[in-house]
């Protein structure tokens, strides 16, 4: 009996060996990389083409309404912005705020439709926008839209079209709102590229025209205005309000 349990013993141990290496071995976690994240304070700059399109009307001393015609302007607009974004950890929605500010070279003179002694110039040669974006980002592809105030500094200038001679001229800051989308790419830990398009709406703007002329002699002229832009963006993310990464460490 001695002999059978000490060579059972013996079987058992030559079989344990055998027995765990056939046993399935726990592969290790497959390593999953963090969603890109567009958490964080940016900074950057922006530059594109620019369109305004101003409609000018007068109120005759007389009475009445006298439009003097619409026209479009356009040119080029360079600037930067400054902006924040929060997104949670893997969720898609992105939210933000952000300013905006441009130079630009937009300015178109034309003859009056009402009356050819006269030309009406208009120069806008500054932007601003104040905005609210909500985006849908997958991993380092954000679209957003985007909404909120928006400046525009304008120069308005009447003058005789036989002779050029300056007959009124009024600078103005005009408010309005604005609403514009956009995509943007994260090609690097804090670099993006994107592209954006703003549609501008503008508050109509009253001014006087001290002009002695039979026809609007010291009337009131009123100038409305809209703007579309179209800019290529580039932007630097801190990464301040924390996020993910593009390379992230292993």
């Amino acid at each position: 009996m001695r002999k059978f349990l000490l060579g059972t013993l013996g079987l058992v141990s030559m079989a344990a060996p055998a027995f765990a290496a056939d046993l399935p071995v726990k592969a290790p976690p497959v390593y999953v990389p963090p969603m890109y994240n567009w958490s964080g304070f940016y900074i950057g700059a922006d530059g594109g083409w620019g369109r305004s399109n101003n409609c000018w009307d007068f109120f005759a001393a007389g009475g009445g309404v006298l439009p003097a015609g619409c026209f479009d302007k356009s040119g080029g607009i360079v600037g930067g912005q400054i902006g924040y974004r929060w997104q949670q950890p893997n969720n898609h929605f992105v939210l933000g705020v952000e300013a905006q500010g441009d130079w630009a070279n937009l300015n178109r003179t034309q003859i009056s439709a009402f009356d050819p002694a006269l030309t009406f110039s208009n120069k806008m040669d500054a932007l601003g926008l104040f905005t609210a974006q909500i985006g849908w980002a997958i991993d380092n592809w954000l679209w957003y839209f985007k909404g909120g105030a928006a400046v525009t500094n304008n120069t308005l200038t009447v003058s005789s079209t036989l002779g050029g001679v300056g007959l009124a001229s009024a600078g103005s800051t005009r408010w309005g709102g604005s609403v514009g989308t956009g995509f943007e790419y994260g090609f690097s830990p804090g670099w993006s590229v994107g592209v954006e398009y703003d549609h501008l709406m503008m508050n109509a703007q009253d001014f006087a025209v001290p002009i002695a002329a039979p026809v609007i002699g010291g009337s009131i002229g009123r100038v409305t205005q809209n703007v579309d832009i179209a800019t290529v963006r580039v932007n630097y993310r801190f990464n301040w309000g924390g996020g993910g990464s593009l390379f992230p460490s292993y």
